[in-house]
């Protein structure tokens, strides 16, 4: 279904992670096909680029240990108004996309989100143990450099982030087909220890070495190639990336595809349209239909169910399918 492992450099302030998703993403690929219940089959760049989004979420995700969701955004102003990839503490992921234009199969970031230039990233930290009134942490970047130019990948785009937000070097390389999403991440971690407040030239000439053992790895991820990144497996792929170095792995953890949606939920969601507004719907249609974007789960609510949905639960007979 997938994996993602965690690595260290043995004496250098360097770590990674790599992760490839496999049963788990075509899981999400199947589950958008109409055969299935989906709204429709994704175009090949759209497919690439949730595939990546999910693949650096689930890094993220892994990177930070947060106790909560990490909710990767992507809205634009091309033909892909909204992509959107939640990873979760335990490393279940979902993903989905708004596409209301017409996608040609060349497109690469700018031209999916970025025609006119009003592109924008948002990385969302929503707290599973969230206080009354805590509202969560967001932090959103626009779809090009200090420089005005455009980021033209997905990596750019959150390398710069996460040197914006974390002020830790990082080098991330991604790729997705139809079969996998991956994505590979070296990060320089904070050097510690009291010697850090000493402005001394011994730290200057300690922070000159740091960086190059940093940049000597980074270098080293970025000739990694989609080819490589897609098809080989791990072992394999960080013995040819890093033959030199010491690297010391760690078990593997198991990301999966899962939904948080439920029937309850959508229950919920029709309750806030009022009685007035779903009885139209039921008037116009027999009854209310509702897909999750995400997992293409259809929940049905016919006039009984709808009448439940309005009884409060202590009125209601038992065993009816809204209570709890």
């Amino acid at each position: 279904m997938g994996a993602l492992h965690k690595f260290l450099f043995e004496g250098l302030p360097v770590r990674g992670m790599l992760v490839q998703l496999t049963g788990s993403w075509r899981e999400v690929l199947r589950r958008r096909e109409p055969a299935h219940g989906g709204s429709g089959v994704l175009p090949p760049p759209v497919r690439t680029l949730l595939g990546e989004m999910t693949a650096a979420a689930v890094l993220m995700q892994a990177n930070i240990k947060f106790n909560g969701s990490l909710i990767l955004q992507m809205q634009g102003d091309g033909p892909v108004r909204l992509a959107v990839a939640e990873a979760r503490p335990d490393l279940s992921f979902r993903t989905t996309a708004t596409v209301p234009g017409e996608v040609q199969d060349t497109d690469g970031l700018q031209a999916l989100l970025n025609v006119h230039g009003k592109g924008r990233c948002a990385i969302t930290l929503d707290p599973l143990d969230r206080r009354p009134g805590q509202q969560p942490y967001q932090g959103i970047v626009p779809l090009h450099g200090d420089q005005r130019e455009p980021l033209h990948a997905l990596s750019e785009v959150l390398e710069h982030y996460m040197l914006q937000s974390e002020q830790l070097d990082t080098r991330l390389v991604l790729a997705a087909n139809d079969e996998v999403a991956a994505g590979l991440l070296i990060q320089r971690l904070p050097v510690q220890g009291e010697g850090n407040l000493e402005g001394t030239q011994r730290r200057r000439e300690d922070d000159i070495g740091l960086d190059e053992d940093f940049n000597r790895i980074a270098h080293l991820a970025a000739t990694l190639t989609r080819e490589e990144l897609l098809g080989l497996d791990a072992e394999t792929l960080l013995r040819r990336l890093f033959w030199e170095e010491r690297v010391q792995r760690f078990e593997p953890l198991e990301p999966r595809f899962a939904c948080t949606c439920s029937r309850t939920r959508v229950g919920g969601m029709l309750r806030g349209l009022g009685r007035e507004e779903v009885d139209s719907i039921l008037a116009e249609l027999g009854q209310a239909d509702v897909g999750c974007e995400f997992c293409g789960q259809r929940y049905r609510f016919d006039a009984v169910d709808v009448g439940e949905l309005f009884t409060p639960a202590a009125d209601q007979p038992p065993g009816s399918s809204l209570v709890n």
